[in-house]
């Protein structure tokens, strides 16, 4: 008889039910992942790319865990590029064309091929809660999956409603059944607070009748570098063909036809009910807030490798198909453009993040875990990233052991979920490296010595790349030493060998720590004055010059993070009345008077505590104890 019980149940099979499946699996557990539609597992449903600012810092620390959307997106990348490459390397972030038909095909392959996992293709219409613990899941084949854990990926699919223009249709993807039954579920029999939400994507067009030669060129990188560390560096390299994108503009006419029609734009009609992303408005939404715009940028990109169809990035819209057409044939380039698939807008369901615990595990149901656009962001990193953790946290409750929370100062990773379970949002969120206050330790390529120990540990990453990390860590951390204990006087010789360089001589004895920290030391005038480094490879070097330029900024980070952990160690007085803190507000008075924190950690750990409520009850605490001296 075939066997309708599992460790743990995944619902839903977009990227963050592809990570959180994976992991758990992989930790041993016998795991069941749900999809409506088996060939859609791992779909990009919207651009056909990965990566991004802040987005690559999230693959690059889901790939140090374990993770496979660095893997996969190697594989089906056709175009790799680092942003922001004249700026700090703490806010580059890489981005991926991919060639989305591939992509999925690679995922559920991955999906199938993996020990531990099966894979159903029904619809969870609900699920079996029993005194508020968790114990499976009903579909639409009546069928009845019992498992100890349930992870709810759902994506947009919860009472998903697509908006062309005036036509509304019942989806959670275009030409895809929504989910009636289970957000009936989530709400009825896990008591959660839910909410609306909204995104949008672009039409895609038949790349034949695009002009490209009316466009600017955006080929990628001439050294391409893989988003996976476990993809070898050169031999990637060797083998990448990359495909271009196009820029392309709107101008003043663009504007002119979506202006005359906001009265057909279910935007600005009220038709749609859930808030829009702020950082990704659909292209009316522009031309409203920046009506002194004379143009903004489109991104023509490849959907496939063999560009049959292109995404029009920076063009998501719902007006209506004849609008989209207009407007779509007034961009130069694209006169002649034929639409393959209109632009759509969709709002659905989502839960609450506060709901939530740090570990993605709901608060009133022992046993749910929620991760990815159920959670309220937007975008596949921030969903993977959710993805990883829920599983990961899943099967280490399943393990009887701790769970793994990362923390601000440790992980992007760390930050989106905090923000997410703290905070709440009533916006799809997204991630910005200036939502890290740490971000100068949370670099891209650092993820792997960051975070690896922790992949090891949970058997998601080999011995064999393991010990790459731990040489990669020993390497630089022996070189960022050497640049320190390096010292300089300044004679006249070493201050001529600076000036052969175009570099300032030395007025004081100076380590070559100092010296790499200028602006305009580079890798060959490193390597000048400490020859020593020259037995690493490229990649060590690089990361040695990036240390010994921030070096000071690091330390002074790091410093904080101590301050931080011995001040968030402090003990709350037992019966201290929560109430008497009058920074705080009710909602956060009554949480904390609920839990009664034993510390200040302990109150940071509560769904709905912010940092700044945590400094106010600090300051409480200290007056406290001083009155309690005084008397």
């Amino acid at each position: 008889m075939e066997n309708m019980s599992y460790d743990v149940i995944v619902v839903g099979g977009g990227h963050a039910g592809v990570e959180a499946s994976l992991a758990a699996a992989r930790m041993g557990h016998n795991t069941l992942l749900v999809s409506m539609l088996a060939e859609n597992v791992g779909a990009t449903s919207c651009n056909p790319a990965v990566g991004g600012l802040a987005k690559g810092h999230l693959v690059r620390e889901l790939d140090a865990l374990g993770g496979e959307m660095g893997l996969i997106t190697d594989k089906a990348g056709i175009q790799f590029r680092i942003l922001n490459q004249t700026k700090g390397p703490a806010v580059r972030g890489s981005r991926a064309q991919i060639d989305m038909d591939r992509y999925r095909v690679i995922a559920r392959n991955v999906i199938l091929n993996t020990p531990n996992l099966s894979l159903a293709q029904e619809t969870v219409e609900s699920l079996i809660v029993q005194d508020m613990v968790v114990k499976g899941v009903r579909t639409d084949l009546l069928n009845e999956y019992k498992a100890k854990k349930v992870i709810v990926t759902s994506g947009t699919f919860l009472n998903g409603i697509i908006h062309v223009g005036e036509i509304q249709k019942k989806a959670g993807r275009y030409g895809e059944e929504r989910s009636e039954g289970l957000s009936a579920s989530l709400k009825n029999d896990a008591k959660l607070d839910m909410g609306r939400l909204k995104t949008g994507t672009c039409a895609r067009i038949d790349s034949s009748t695009i002009d490209f030669s009316k466009m600017e060129a955006q080929p990628g990188d001439e050294l391409p570098s893989p988003f996976s560390f476990r993809t070898d560096r050169e031999e990637f390299r060797a083998s990448k063909e990359q495909l271009p994108c196009y820029i392309a503009y709107t101008n003043e006419l663009t504007h002119e036809i979506i202006s005359k029609n906001f009265y057909r734009a279910p935007l600005f009609t009220g038709q749609i009910e859930g808030k829009s992303p702020r950082y990704c408005p659909s292209i009316e939404d522009k031309v409203s807030k920046f009506a002194d715009k004379e143009r903004h940028h489109l991104f023509i990109e490849p959907q496939t490798r063999d560009n049959t169809e292109c995404y029009i990035n920076g063009l998501s819209t719902s007006l209506p198909p004849e609008v989209q057409r207009e407007m779509i044939h007034s961009v130069v380039g694209m006169e002649n453009a034929k639409i393959v698939r209109y632009g759509y807008a969709i709002e659905y369901d989502f839960v609450d993040p506060r709901e939530l615990r740090h570990t993605l595990e709901t608060n009133k149901v022992s046993g749910l875990y929620c991760a990815g656009q159920i959670n309220g962001t937007t975008g596949y990193e921030e969903a993977a990233a959710q993805g990883i953790m829920a599983g990961i946290n899943a099967g280490l409750a399943l393990q009887g052991k701790e769970p793994l929370v990362l923390r601000r100062d440790e992980a992007y990773i760390g930050v989106l979920i905090d923000d997410l379970v703290t905070k709440g949002t009533n916006e799809p969120y997204r991630m910005f490296t200036s939502r890290a206050e740490y971000r100068l330790l949370l670099r891209e390529e650092s993820a792997d010595t960051r975070l690896g120990k922790y992949g090891y540990q949970l058997g998601l990453i080999s011995e064999t790349e393991y010990e790459r990390i731990c040489k990669k860590d020993e390497q630089i951390r022996y070189g960022a030493q050497l640049l320190e204990d390096t010292k300089f006087t300044p004679n006249k010789e070493f201050n001529a060998m600076l000036e052969s360089m175009d570099e300032a001589p030395l007025k004081d004895v100076s380590t070559a720590q100092q010296l790499v920290a200028r602006k305009t030391f580079d890798i060959p005038k490193m390597l000048k004055i400490v020859p020593e480094l020259e037995k690493f490879d490229p990649y060590i070097q690089e990361e040695i010059l990036v240390e010994g330029k921030y070096a000071r900024y690091i330390d002074k980070q790091s410093e904080e993070i101590e301050r931080m952990k011995k001040y968030l160690k402090i003990e709350i007085p037992e019966g201290f009345d929560f109430t008497k803190v009058s920074g705080l507000s009710k909602e956060v008075q009554e949480k904390l008077a609920s839990f009664s924190p034993p510390t200040l950690q302990a109150a940071m750990n509560i769904s709905g505590i912010t940092p700044a409520a945590i400094e106010i009850l600090h300051i409480y605490i200290k007056m406290d104890a001083r009155n309690k001296k005084a008397s």
